[in-house]
């Protein structure tokens, strides 16, 4: 629409799809001055607000594209679910290895990789399915992606780790191997023949009461992984993911719903972002009701305990963060992640001989802390801090935010009395068990004969 004042006429004239129209004088003024004023505001705005709208723009495009190129970058780096299966099923078709699993992921294809999960391009760790139930796979390709430079390559028969026992290795010689290496890495264990005894069993796959070759190459190249011996160890234990099946070195365990202890998790692009008075509402909005936190508590508790002196040794929580830990649709504790767990032989080996100035260079881990002799500037192997008190410092703010009145002054109290132990847990036995299980009696009390109980 375009409008003017025609020279020599009382009126404007509004010329609208190229026709003329007439338009009264008394109307087209208070019109022509409204749209001037806008046009001169436009005008003198205009300029900054293209230079304003093109910088969002852009800033837009580049924030876009590095978050797009860094997930890409990250996710082909770390997600190489594929090789993992390409070297299993390689291995599987040349009667190398052998597993519960191997017919369905490498003939059927009935066990499925979807959401990757991995954190680390030599542990490979996906969501899947398997005959229609979620479970979560694991499989290490390190070794093999270190022997040929190239990812997507089969790797040789020679450079896998499936190496032992070799062929010629009799019955009673593999079981020799299994409890010597059993030892070295749990101790000299008076439970220990009885694992050695589970493991033959589960490596006998087809159940005709032998252990063929590649049934023992693959147990044995499963136990060199941590977590799976750890598992396997804490297997009576029912605070930590069930074993469902194996091949080779891939294992598959239940999925555990809930991977964090608040029940939802700071996503990582958003963890260095946010403050911590943010990451601390977000747990407080997601976190489960006090009487469910409290038996989900009780059972991270109970986990300690089973870990203290258990039937195959001592076992050391080395880092105490709420990504480790998670519970089930029922509220029981589940330990979502034993990589960093270790036994106590396996920090004795580390400890030993090591040089050190302070206790932090007596470190295993993030958390496993040792004291350091500074006359003889080697490492002790006497932890600073045991278990219990690192589990206490993790469930702090997670059992005092909402919970009753009545108990707050008393939970806190006990709570700080089990953060502030330290020394040698053997040393102090009574005292560590004593502290244990008043919070558990003091939160059992609060929730038994309850519907959360």
């Amino acid at each position: 629409i375009y409008i003017k004042k025609a020279e020599g006429f009382p009126s404007a004239q509004v010329s609208l799809c190229g026709r003329s129209h007439p338009w009264p004088a008394a109307a087209a003024l208070p019109f022509k001055k409204g749209f001037k004023s806008i046009s001169f505001a436009l005008q003198g705005r205009l300029p900054g607000i293209k230079v304003k709208y093109l910088l969002v723009v852009w800033l837009g495009i580049f924030v876009g594209s590095w978050v797009a190129y860094m997930h890409y970058s990250s996710y082909s780096e770390l997600c190489r679910g594929h090789v993992c299966r390409m070297i299993i099923c390689d291995q599987y078709k040349k009667g190398i290895i052998s597993g519960s699993t191997c017919k369905d992921l490498c003939e059927e294809r009935s066990l499925l990789f979807q959401h990757c999960l991995s954190s680390s391009p030599s542990q490979q760790v996906y969501r899947g399915l398997w005959r229609d139930r979620e479970v979560i796979i694991k499989c290490g390709i390190g070794e093999a992606l270190r022997a040929d430079s190239r990812p997507d390559s089969v790797p040789r028969r020679d450079v896998v780790l499936f190496d032992k026992p070799t062929r010629g290795t009799s019955m009673d010689e593999f079981k020799e191997m299994l409890l010597n290496f059993l030892k070295s890495k749990l101790g000299d264990q008076p439970s220990l023949p009885a694992l050695v005894s589970r493991t033959i069993t589960m490596a006998d796959v087809n159940r005709d009461g032998k252990v063929s070759l590649a049934e023992a190459k693959s147990i044995w190249a499963l136990l060199q992984l941590n977590e799976f011996l750890l598992m396997f160890s804490l297997h009576e234990k029912e605070h930590t993911a069930k074993l469902l099946g194996h091949c080779g070195d891939l294992y598959v365990t239940e999925k555990i719903p809930h991977t964090s202890l608040y029940g939802v998790d700071v996503p990582p692009f958003l963890q260095s972002l946010l403050p911590s008075i943010g990451h601390q509402l977000i747990h407080q909005w997601f976190a489960p009701a006090w009487p469910r936190r409290a038996k989900i508590a009780i059972g991270l508790l109970e986990f300690v305990e089973e870990i203290f002196h258990g039937t195959y040794g001592s076992f050391y929580i080395c880092e105490s963060s709420l990504r480790n830990v998670g519970y089930n649709d029922k509220y029981d504790f589940k330990m979502v992640n034993l990589h960093k767990v270790a036994t106590e032989m396996t920090i004795r080996g580390f400890l030993k001989g090591r040089h050190c100035e302070q206790n932090g260079d007596c470190t295993y881990g993030r958390d496993c802390t040792a004291t350091c002799d500074k006359l003889l500037k080697q490492c002790k192997s006497d932890m600073v801090q045991p278990n219990l008190a690192k589990v206490c410092g993790l469930l702090q703010d997670y059992l005092l935010y909402g919970a009753p009145l009545e108990l707050k002054e008393e939970l806190q109290k006990q709570l700080r009395t089990c953060m502030t132990l330290s020394g040698l847990a053997s040393q102090m036995e009574v005292h560590h068990s004593l502290v244990l299980n008043n919070l558990k009696t003091l939160l059992w009390k609060k929730i038994s004969n309850t519907k959360y109980s």
